[in-house]
């Protein structure tokens, strides 16, 4: 054999052991790559495009008990069983010994049906019980035994309802659900009793559930619904946000509950004991126009504590129910924060001066229409002496405003807008006058109008009431649907919005009349033009009772203008102001700064001119 092929030889080897080695490298690649992906897909939603319920397949090999019995328990006949008390109604099933259906006894849904919050398959309860010798099993899948002989128990005095169902296992295992219903209560109470599974070492809980669209507007809903969560020991709520497609998130540490939150319905999964040690968290958000009016499909696969013990008793609870601030705070599990009424500053006025006014006045008288108008008319009363001080800082820089153009008049070049400054700011100080005088009670009244922002779209008192042509205040008053869709606009035509712009528009202008120019063409056409045009587009499809909040206070500011602008007399507020100019003044430090700055300008400008 020559060198060449002995030399063959040794390279078609190395080509072979070459290609094994990166050939074993790729299967051990595609093996973890195949074994993440079945990993994300057991713990992710449905595809997208056909939001198919989420379900788990169950193979049970070799069972911790007979298998007999789980070949029993996974074949029934599923049956319904009610719940019911002076506010909701639930349905249990057999199958899994699940919440089946919830409908809520005094609300209705946006075609005034009664409101189901969710029903049917299209949810999920289900709990996965991992053993130590991977005979696993899963309780949606199996069939539970009624305790109770009767089909519906309806609540007639204070006595809480109780329904047990028991999933039998073998030899003395089994596995208790409790369900529990107090009057005049959205809560359901849920205790799980294991018995005999000492070969179990984990437990997964598999919460998923089609939602509702309970409201007029799509995409007015669709802002306020989101997946929430609350951490134990922590004040504050978290979310995955809101979108028009889908989020998820992995929880690894503790959470005291989980909300499948809409715009003014919830429901809640609460962990009274050991609070849960981990989840995956997931949404995914139909299509406005699906014909059967879903806004999204919410999932949560839960890691529950769990000892490997044979007896062992997990205390859970629902809330099913209104979005309602007094409501859900009276629950005392921080509920209410799912209501976004902003934070801090404007949180603070929404919970301790508008939502305690507009409660009282609830109490008080039928339309919230005419609430509203009301609670205007307090607020702009509230806010009156700041409006009224905004309005003589006006006038005092109207009344200079000639002294202010003769000091322009003296210094004429533009090296020279450091001495206007400093006389102009001479000028305040003599006469006792504060530049910002006028803006600092405009921004003092910034998180009434902000806290009433977040106030009327999320305030479920609103939902259904009518007033005028408005049929629905929570929703947008339509008085012309367009026959096509204007961009960032809508397909339809909301009056109580143009009213709104209206209103902004010539409230701007009289404000406009009566502030010195500031020599800011921009500012001017931003205030009178560009704002009333951006909200008649943006609250278009916003709850008709935000746009006539709006629209009052303005109708209110315009008469307020008139009646100040009678009360104010100009005249003597500029000989006032002459007369405070005579008095001595000590110069301030900020004022020595400012003409210490001018000097020294003017030294280098002189400097300049010299070397030129």
């Amino acid at each position: 054999m020559d060198k060449n092929s002995i030399l063959g030889i040794v390279a078609i080897g190395a080509i072979l052991i070459g290609f094994s080695f990166y050939n074993s490298k790729q299967n051990e690649k595609y093996a973890q790559e195949k074994h993440r992906a079945d990993s994300v897909a057991r713990a992710s939603m449905v595809a997208e495009k056909d939001f198919a319920p989420v379900t788990t397949e169950i193979k049970i090999t070799t069972a911790p008990q007979p298998k007999s019995e789980l070949d029993k328990a996974s074949v029934g006949t599923e049956e319904f069983y009610t719940l019911e008390n002076d506010v909701v109604e639930v349905t249990l099933t057999n199958r899994g010994g699940r919440v089946y259906a919830v409908r809520l006894k005094n609300y209705l849904s946006s075609d005034s049906l009664p409101l189901a919050l969710f029903d049917g398959t299209k949810n999920d309860f289900s709990f996965t019980f991992f053993t130590n010798n991977s005979q696993n099993f899963e309780t949606g899948k199996l069939f539970f035994t009624p305790q109770l002989p009767e089909k519906k128990y309806v609540q007639s005095d204070e006595q809480v309802l109780q329904f047990p169902m028991r999933l039998q296992l073998a030899n003395g295992q089994y596995v208790d659900y409790l369900y529990s219903l107090a009057k005049g209560s959205y809560m359901l109470d849920f205790k799980m009793i294991i018995k005999g599974l000492d070969n179990a070492t984990n437990l997964d809980l598999l919460w998923s559930m089609d939602v509702k669209r309970q409201e007029k507007a799509f995409k007015n809903e669709n802002n306020y619904s989101t997946l929430a969560y609350q951490y134990p020991n922590e004040a504050s709520i978290e979310d995955l946000g809101v979108s028009e497609g889908s989020k998820e998130a992995n929880v690894t540490t503790k959470l005291s509950w989980l909300a499948f939150k809409q715009q003014f319905f919830s429901s809640i999964l609460v962990a009274n004991g050991e609070k849960f040690t981990g989840a995956h968290l997931a949404y995914m958000t139909y299509q406005p126009d699906n014909m059967n009016r879903m806004l999204k499909r919410y999932v949560a696969k839960v890691q529950m504590p769990y000892e490997a013990q044979q007896d062992q008793a997990i205390d859970l609870s629902f809330y099913f129910g209104p979005n309602k601030y007094r409501v859900l705070k009276a629950y005392d599990h921080n509920f209410e924060k799912l209501v976004p009424l902003g934070g801090w500053i404007i949180g603070w006025v929404n919970k301790y001066l508008i939502i305690p006014i507009f409660d009282f006045l609830g109490t008080k008288i039928a339309s919230y229409g005419i609430i509203i108008l009301i609670l205007t008319i307090i607020i702009k009363i509230l806010l009156f002496p700041l409006t009224f001080k905004s309005y003589l800082s006006s006038a005092k820089m109207r009344v200079l405003k000639p002294d202010i153009d003769k000091i322009k008049q003296k210094y004429p070049k533009k090296e020279d807008a450091m001495k206007v400054q400093q006389e102009t700011m001479a000028l305040y100080k003599k006469t006792g006058v504060s530049p910002m005088g006028g803006c600092l009670p405009i921004l003092i009244q910034f998180p009434i109008l902000i806290a009433m922002f977040r106030f009327f779209p999320a305030s479920i008192e609103l939902r259904q009431q009518p007033f005028l042509w408005a049929g629905d205040l929570s929703a947008y008053d339509s008085i012309l649907n367009l026959p096509f869709t204007i961009p960032f606009y809508g397909d339809h035509v909301s009056l109580f919005t143009l009213l709104m712009a209206a209103a902004l528009f010539v409230s701007s202008r009289m404000s406009m009349a009566q502030t010195p120019d500031t020599g800011m063409p921009g500012m001017k056409f931003m205030t009178l033009y560009m704002m009333p045009a951006m909200m008649l587009f943006w609250f278009n499809d916003y709850s008709a009772g935000l746009s006539y909040y709006y629209f009052l206070s303005n109708l209110i500011t315009i008469i307020q203008n008139f009646v100040t602008r009678r009360m104010v007399n100009e005249e003597k507020i500029h000989a006032k102001l002459k007369e405070n100019s005579k008095k001595p003044v000590k110069k301030s430090r900020f004022q020595a700064m400012l003409e210490d700055a001018a000097r020294k300008q003017q030294r280098q400008v002189q400097v300049q001119k010299k070397k030129k």
